[in-house]
């Protein structure tokens, strides 16, 4: 049994979505993004889930709101120290 197949954090779907936002693609290469990912990540709680339902049934706005701002901040932070670090 392969894990990710059935679990995933839900986070990577925020932070995916907001670097598609943001239009990190037409900034950085893949390494750097895979990287930025990373850092991003690794700064946020993990909300592991089976099904994308279970997010939207069980989150209330506040919390949706909340988890948006805690991706936004991270990934403002965490470029900001990948590109002075460069």
């Amino acid at each position: 049994m392969k894990i990710s197949d059935y679990v995933h954090n839900y986070y990577e779907k925020l932070v995916s979505q907001h670097l598609t936002d943001l239009s990190i693609e037409d900034n950085y290469d893949i390494e750097f993004i895979a990287d930025l990912v990373c850092v991003v990540l690794n700064r946020l709680p993990s909300r592991y889930i089976r099904h994308e339902v279970d997010m939207a049934f069980y989150l209330s706005e506040s919390e949706r709101h909340e988890m948006t701002n805690n991706v936004e901040k991270a990934v403002t932070k965490a470029l900001a120290e990948m590109t002075n670090n460069n």
